[in-house]
Order: structure tokens, then C-alpha cells, then sequence
């Protein structure tokens, strides 16, 4: 019976992939895209995955002793899922490790800027790192931003109430993602998308 152990993966692998696979769902819902305005781009898509993980791990990082190897866990397998996908969009095999070495560098300042930002409940600070990175490559609106600003503070707030033993269980679902409807305010005197 012992022999069979060797193919049993970890239970933090179990967990970091139930969920790593709520954070790639949650990432790509339609509304970030419309109604906050992030681009709609293996970029922008990417920035919303590092956003949600970034808040996976701000809450995972309180208890470190508990959650190190899951936190590993989850770092890792977004890691392998960006090498693929560059490899599956035509990257080089000599490019790819560059190109991952300078998502995994992007992803720590991000981190760290939504963390300070989000544990000082600083809007203003959040709003900044946001068009900083998600947004660096657009010029959303203030409203826009404000939804995005509004959702990750929410997210952040259900995270730190979850109880540890569910996320160790790889048990979560975000909140709904904002609604188009939600940056609709008197800014836009057309009927034209805002983003």
C-alpha cells in the first residue's frame, strides 16, 4: 500500500489547484473587461489573474506557518500555466524563461503595492497601482477604475473573514465580478462604451 503513496499528490497541490482554477474563472469574467475597462488582452487578462492571486496570497501569508506550502503550491502552478501559454502563443523556448523570470519580478511589485494598499484601506493607493499595471497600456475613466477599486476591497475583505481551514481545503468562490452596469454613471454624455 505505501508504494501507491509515491502517485498521491500533495494535499496543498489538490488545494492550490481547486483554487488557482477559481482565480483563472473569476479572472476572465466578462466584467472587468467591460464594465472596469481593463483591456481585453493576454495582458490585461493577465494583470487580472495577478490580481486575483495577489489577494489569494495577502490572505494566505497572515498564517504562514499553516499555508507556506500551499502559497508555493499556487505560485508554482501559475508560474507553469504562464510558460505554457507563451509557449502555446509562439514564444521561443530561449525567450520563455525570460519572459517568466520578468512576469514572476512584476507580479512581487504588484503584490506588494495592492497588499500596502488594501491593508491601509488606501482607495487612492490601490487606484494608483492599478493604473500603474492593469491599466498601462489604456486610459480608463475614473469610474471604471472606482469599480475595479470597489471590487478588489470587497474581495479583499471576504478573503480575511474565510476561515483558513476552507482556503487549506482549496474551498472558495469569489463574489460576482462587477456588472456593466456598474460604471455607468453621468460621466459619458453618449451612449458609446467608455472604455
Amino acid at each position: 500500500m505505501r508504494w501507491f503513496s509515491v502517485f498521491r499528490r500533495p494535499a496543498e497541490r489538490i488545494a492550490a489547484e481547486s483554487l488557482y482554477i477559481e482565480i483563472v474563472t473569476q479572472a476572465r469574467a466578462p466584467g472587468f473587461y467591460a464594465a472596469c475597462c481593463v483591456p481585453d488582452t493576454p495582458d490585461g487578462r493577465y494583470d487580472m489573474i495577478m490580481a486575483h492571486l495577489a489577494l489569494m496570497l495577502r490572505r494566505l501569508h497572515r498564517h504562514p506557518a499553516e499555508t507556506r506550502r500551499l502559497s508555493q503550491s499556487l505560485f508554482d502552478l501559475m508560474f507553469a500555466d504562464m510558460d505554457q501559454n507563451l509557449r502555446e502563443m509562439g514564444v521561443g523556448d530561449l525567450a520563455v524563461g525570460k519572459r517568466v523570470k520578468a512576469m514572476a519580478k512584476a507580479f512581487y511589485g504588484r503584490l506588494a503595492a495592492y497588499d500596502a494598499a488594501l491593508s491601509a484601506s488606501d482607495n487612492a493607493s490601490l487606484a494608483s497601482a492599478l493604473l500603474r499595471n492593469v491599466y498601462r497600456k489604456s486610459n480608463p475613466g475614473d469610474a471604471q477604475v472606482a469599480v475595479l477599486v470597489g471590487y478588489l476591497c470587497a474581495e479583499a475583505d471576504r478573503l480575511d473573514a474565510a476561515p483558513l481551514s476552507g482556503l487549506l481545503a482549496g474551498n472558495w468562490s469569489f463574489g460576482s465580478p462587477p456588472s456593466a452596469q456598474a460604471s455607468r454613471e453621468p460621466l459619458f454624455l453618449d451612449s458609446a462604451s467608455p472604455c
